[in-house]
């Protein structure tokens, strides 16, 4: 099976995604699939983990600033979109999602930590 970054690396065409996207609701609702999830959320998460998850919530705030409409949007439309914004505001985004990554990287213990009191209450 194929890691999540050996996916990404290479780039994926409209059609491979909605496909991988198909197959992962599909997997998203199997009982091995929940599992993984809670087993996963009871661990701390890396910087790396941590820096991508960073980045990925501030690209959506300014998705959301600049394009409210971005969700109801064509592809090809927020594929130009993500373009412009990480090209007038990718320096911006760098700054911002390493500030978030290290408020992440403290919250993270909190996180693991409520977590666990949650596997422990039911």
């Amino acid at each position: 099976m194929k890691t999540f970054k050996e996916l990404y690396e290479k780039l994926v065409d409209v059609t491979q995604r909605k496909k991988q996207a198909r197959r992962m609701a599909k997997m998203a609702k199997s009982s091995a699939f929940q599992f993984k999830k809670k087993k996963a959320a009871l661990r701390m998460r890396d910087t790396a983990k941590l820096a991508q998850v960073a980045r990925k919530k501030t690209i959506q705030k300014f998705r959301m600033q600049f394009f409210p409409g971005y969700n109801d949007m064509a592809v090809a439309q927020k594929v130009k979109i993500d373009q412009q914004i990480q090209q007038r505001y990718g320096k911006k985004i760098d700054k911002i999602s390493k500030k978030l990554a290290m408020k992440l990287k403290k919250d993270e213990v909190e996180r693991v930590k409520k977590a666990r009191e949650a596997v422990r209450d039911a």
